[in-house]
């Protein structure tokens, strides 16, 4: 006996399918926002943890690449929030985040290349998850 998907049952497993991938969303910007937020506090409280490199075409001071990763991070932690309250808004703004998150870190290469690849992978699945998965959509079929 092979059970034959229904519509409704196949609507229901879709709506499953983007709201888990909408919660990893949520769940990977709330990481990288607190991490950010750790990082901004680093920069901001002891800049010498970070290796400086002279020569770099996008050379800011840490400080200031402290206050820039707080300020990301923070904003990043409340669109987060937005993500589990299911608001549209955050989603938009979560890709948007994402995308600016990826910008800082690849700018901040030089001062630590490894965990800046990191970050900017795991804000690629987070765009990938904000934009794949589409719960409002499937529930209206």
């Amino acid at each position: 006996m092979t059970a034959t998907p229904t519509p409704q049952r196949d609507s229901t497993a879709k709506y499953a399918w983007a709201e888990g991938l909408v919660t990893f969303g949520a769940v990977m910007l709330l990481v990288a926002g607190l991490l950010s937020i750790f990082r901004g506090i680093m920069g901001i409280a002891n800049d010498d943890v970070f290796y400086v490199t002279r020569d770099y075409v996008f050379h800011f001071d840490l400080t200031g690449w402290g206050w820039i990763h707080l300020i990301l991070g923070a904003i990043a932690v409340i669109i987060s929030v937005g993500l589990f309250q299911g608001a549209a808004w955050a989603r938009v703004l979560g890709v948007v985040v994402a995308v600016l998150i990826i910008i800082t870190h690849f700018m901040a290469l030089p001062y630590s290349p490894v965990w800046s690849f990191v970050v900017i992978a795991v804000s690629v699945l987070i765009i990938w998850a904000l934009c794949l998965g589409r719960p409002e959509e499937t529930s209206t079929r």
